[in-house]
């Protein structure tokens, strides 16, 4: 019997391109930075925003046209945040910014938006005209702002138990700070 035939090659030279564990955009491409909550809040924040971009495009004419423009504005705006701090989490380009600035930054936007999105929602209720459209833009323009809201309340809690666990407890009293040592 040959050995050939028993001991078979176990490794390959060159493997494809197209093989592997990760290759192409999933070798980029991690949800790994964000933590589950985080995870479906942004992915809510995203779709929701655009679904209320949509609904208000389909919108053919309007009496008080301000409000939708506003509305139309910002939607735009938050859906193209919400994706910018989405790539930002799940490519290598966190990688290459400080971590620090990045989540100071997620939470500064994410407060931001959710606030001018609730804003331009409630401006919107007020100038519509009752067509099916704007009041589907309006219901996901809620829901976008309430989801931005409620993360930026999601990580202001997270940083306050983060600011308790490293805070150190001071039990010594400060007047035996400033006695004498020999005294």
């Amino acid at each position: 019997m040959e050995n050939r035939a028993v001991y078979s090659p176990t490794t390959e030279e060159a493997p494809g391109a197209g093989r592997g564990a990760r290759s192409g955009l999933a070798a980029c491409f991690s949800l790994g930075r964000l933590p589950p909550s985080h995870r479906i809040l942004k992915g809510s924040q995203l779709l929701l925003s655009l679904l209320a971009f949509i609904c208000e495009e389909i919108v053919f004419e309007c009496t008080l046209c301000g409000g939708l423009y506003f509305f139309e504005f910002v939607s735009c705006s938050a859906f193209l945040l919400s994706l910018l701090l989405l790539v930002v989490y799940c490519t290598p380009v966190y990688d290459r910014v400080d971590a620090g600035k990045v989540k100071s930054s997620d939470f500064y936007i994410t407060l931001g938006t959710g606030c001018v999105f609730l804003l331009a929602s409630i401006i919107f209720v007020s100038t519509h005209t009752g067509t099916s459209p704007e009041i589907a833009a309006i219901v996901f323009g809620f829901m976008a702002s309430l989801m931005f809201l409620f993360d930026f309340g999601l990580m202001l809690y997270e940083k306050r138990q983060e600011n308790q666990l490293r805070k150190p407890e001071n039990t010594t009293r400060a007047g035996a700070l400033t006695e004498p040592l020999n005294g």
